[in-house]
């Protein structure tokens, strides 16, 4: 079974930065992808980067330039450096890991997320 735990949400004025991280523990394969996902009060749950396996990284239109995702995968752990950040960004940060098995449906995990507030 795989746990996900996130840490270094919190509050940030506008034009400020943030870093958050997610540590994965547990039996994890090395093909397996993860991302940050975001989920604003009253709004759904939305993919806000991504990076594979591989170590293809993907960032949605609302953060490119802004954000960067990269990972440490000798202690299994993502990052999210966040910085210019907008009262928009406002949110729950959930942490997403997904394991590739090949023909299988893929193992996906979500962490108990880590709340981001940006103030104006």
């Amino acid at each position: 079974q795989v746990h996900l735990a996130e840490s270094g949400g919190g509050v940030v004025q506008a034009g400020g930065s943030l870093r958050l991280s997610c540590a994965a523990s547990g039996t994890i394969s090395s093909r397996y992808n993860m991302a940050w996902y975001r989920q604003a009060p009253g709004k759904q749950r939305g993919l806000v980067a991504s990076v594979a396996y591989s170590g293809t990284t993907h960032y949605s239109d609302s953060v490119a330039g802004r954000f960067t995702i990269s990972r440490d995968t000798s202690i299994e752990t993502i990052y999210l450096q966040m910085a210019n950040l907008i009262p928009e960004d406002t949110g729950t940060y959930y942490c997403y890991l997904e394991v590739d098995q090949g023909e299988f449906a893929p193992q996906t995990t979500w962490g108990q997320g880590t709340q981001v507030t940006v103030s104006s």
